[in-house]
């Protein structure tokens, strides 16, 4: 339940992230750092672990962000990548990351984590978008090496 609480910390970062026009550029590992300061003056979690992994998680998703985005372009072939909603967008970023760049974390429960945060956020139809899309880059995509 730690990691859930943390991937929604994600999901709420990176969502932020994206609607915030002037905080566009996060190539700059100070930025993201000053940001997640702020962001958890906001959210005051107590919890360290919980921090750390959301910490990591944004950081390496921010890190590889074009990457990312190419990868649900290759995987969502009928869908624009500006035309998704915008929560199924971010969700398939941080959990795209952790299935190609985290090999302490099974893609199984990263695909697990994914479809609960969207069946709790999104739409009735995204759950299962997400976990096809998912499914098709954990059984396709080589896992790059660890960061």
């Amino acid at each position: 339940m730690k990691r859930r609480k943390a991937r929604e910390y994600v999901l709420q970062f990176i969502y932020a992230w994206e609607i915030n026009k002037n905080m566009k550029d996060f190539s700059d590992h100070k930025t993201i750092k000053d940001e997640l300061s702020n962001f958890w003056k906001i959210n005051s979690e107590g919890d360290e672990n919980i921090k750390s992994f959301t910490n990591e998680i944004i950081e390496g998703t921010l890190k590889n962000i074009d990457k990312i985005d190419n990868v649900i372009k290759k995987y969502a072939t009928k869908w624009d990548l500006d035309r998704m909603i915008a929560i199924d967008r971010n969700i398939l970023r941080f959990a795209i990351y952790e299935i190609i760049y985290r090999h302490d974390i099974p893609f199984q429960v990263t695909i697990n984590e994914a479809v609960e945060i969207a069946k709790k956020y999104s739409t009735k139809e995204s759950a299962a978008f997400i976990n096809g899309i998912l499914d098709r880059v954990a059984k396709e995509e080589n896992k790059c090496p660890s960061l």
